[in-house]
């Protein structure tokens, strides 16, 4: 068995794994020195069965229906700090996927999302402390599967991967993310806050990574990045709300048309 075989195989089984401290050691366990010829290998089949694994908890309902609580109460804090684990959770088996199930890219993709998956594993595992911290646990509260879903929708192709997740999806929490540390510097949440600066600043250069390879697949393609994106998104039905984060975005590999743009359809 090739290093490149070797560790796809490990890549599908840490995607695999259920259970999440399981998950984390997984991926911290991942060897990136076998990335070379990841790209040549023959390509996965979709659906599998067995991914992503995730724990029979949290309970996964519809958005909408997802409870929203005040963050004056130690309950209602950790409401929150439940719902980022758990779109963190679902960012490490997102990253992982990425890595996993396309090919014909060059090495580089391969080390950029592992490095992201590794990212997101911490992020995770120092929210789950957190929560642990006030009482509860991961699994604890409800949770939805919007992310992954649109994981499923973009599996055919990955520049609408790039597009659509990163971009869009991930992106998006450079937009609230800002807001919610200024709520919880006002009541005095400093640990949170702590995590949060940490977890927007990397994610950043995650949706950069995101931004690179969109834009590379773009040039490959020789397809206009704006003109897709825009094609994409009405798609998919994903649409832009307030607030944006021009300045992390911009960071992020936006470029000011498409921040325009952004702002505009976000009234």
């Amino acid at each position: 068995m090739t290093a490149a075989v070797a560790l796809v195989d490990a890549i599908h089984r840490a995607l695999c794994t259920a259970d999440p401290t399981a998950k984390v050691a997984a991926v911290a366990a991942l060897d990136a020195s076998g990335i070379i010829g990841i790209g040549e290998l023959p390509a996965p089949t979709w659906p599998d069965a067995a991914v992503p694994g995730r724990p029979a908890r949290p309970e996964l309902i519809r958005p909408r229906d997802v409870p929203t609580r005040g963050l004056g109460t130690v309950a209602g804090r950790a409401a929150l700090i439940h719902a980022v684990a758990h779109i963190e959770f679902n960012a490490i088996n997102l990253a992982l996927d990425a890595a996993w199930r396309f090919r014909g890219l060059p090495d580089r993709y391969y080390a950029d999302w592992l490095s992201v998956a590794r990212d997101e594993a911490r992020h995770f595992a120092m929210l789950r402390a957190r929560l642990q911290s006030l009482g509860y646990d991961y699994g604890d509260m409800p949770a939805h599967n919007g992310l992954w879903e649109a994981a499923e929708k973009t599996a055919h192709d990955v520049l609408d991967r790039m597009c659509c997740v990163p971009r869009v999806l991930e992106a998006r929490g450079l937009d609230v993310t800002p807001g919610i540390i200024r709520r919880l510097t006002e009541i005095g949440d400093a640990d949170t806050v702590a995590i949060l600066d940490v977890i927007l600043a990397e994610e950043v250069g995650h949706v950069r990574i995101g931004s690179d390879w969109y834009a590379w697949l773009c040039a490959q393609r020789g397809v206009d990045p704006l003109a897709t994106s825009r094609r994409l998104l009405a798609e998919q039905g994903m649409n832009i709300r307030p607030p944006i984060n021009e300045s992390a975005r911009r960071a992020a590999g936006f470029g000011d048309e498409e921040l325009r743009l952004l702002i505009l359809a976000a009234g």
